[in-house]
């Protein structure tokens, strides 16, 4: 074995072998990291719906075991400060469970939505957890665009045929994992040409799951018991 590629796997050391980390912010000598620029990316989705006259947002925070959940809500919190947006502690979901899992989301939107907390708009941690808050909010009696906004993060397959399809941050997976192969093989070919880390940049996919901001009807959400 000449080198490794890890994928959304926390490294706790350096290996005595050159390493390339997909989704790894950990700086560790040897390794090179190649990660989303989160900032950017949370500029693009906070921008688009306060553009669309949002201003009461719910935020998702990401799983404690994923990689870029602390880089990603970091990149929310002070986004979000810059464009003058709260973040409130009411309107602030943490999710917890497998990253990719399609209920990733349900459960935390609809405890939310069961505190008839006023919000117009939701930034969600992906795709799958944007998913499952669309369900909620539908059945909750309240319709997507049209009361909530919903933005994922990450454009999976899925993303663009959920209903309404999805608006979503795009993360170009393919690229990444390209750059990392290169990254890798250039590497053992020459030991001595070393980048710390690489950056990627987001793209903002716009569907039919944001819109602008509807006036307010005094629309209380539906409870289930």
């Amino acid at each position: 074995m000449e080198g490794f590629i890890t994928v959304d796997a926390p490294l706790a050391q350096a290996v005595p072998l050159p390493v390339v980390a997909v989704a790894g912010h950990r700086q560790l000598e040897g390794v090179t990291n190649i990660v989303l620029d989160h900032r950017n990316a949370a500029q693009l989705a906070l921008k688009h719906l306060t553009d669309l006259g949002h201003k009461d947002i719910a935020l998702m925070k990401g799983p404690p075991d994923s990689s870029d959940s602390l880089e990603r809500w970091k990149a929310v919190c002070d986004v979000a400060a810059d464009l003058g947006i709260s973040v409130r502690p009411d309107l602030t979901i943490q999710i917890e469970g497998e990253a990719g899992a399609p209920e990733l989301g349900y459960p935390f939107t609809k405890r939310l939505l069961a505190g008839h907390h006023q919000f117009t708009a939701m930034l969600a941690f992906n795709d799958s957890s944007a998913i499952g808050a669309i369900r909620a909010i539908h059945e909750a009696g309240l319709r997507v665009p049209e009361d909530i906004s919903v933005i994922g993060f990450d454009d999976i397959q899925s993303a663009a045929y959920s209903n309404p399809p999805l608006t979503t941050i795009r993360q170009p997976l393919q690229r990444m994992g390209e750059s990392a192969a290169r990254t890798l093989l250039s590497r053992i070919d020459n030991p001595e040409r070393y980048l710390p880390e690489l950056l990627i940049e987001p793209e903002l996919i716009v569907r039919k799951s944001t819109a602008p901001q509807a006036p307010r009807s005094g629309r209380e959400p539906i409870t289930q018991a």
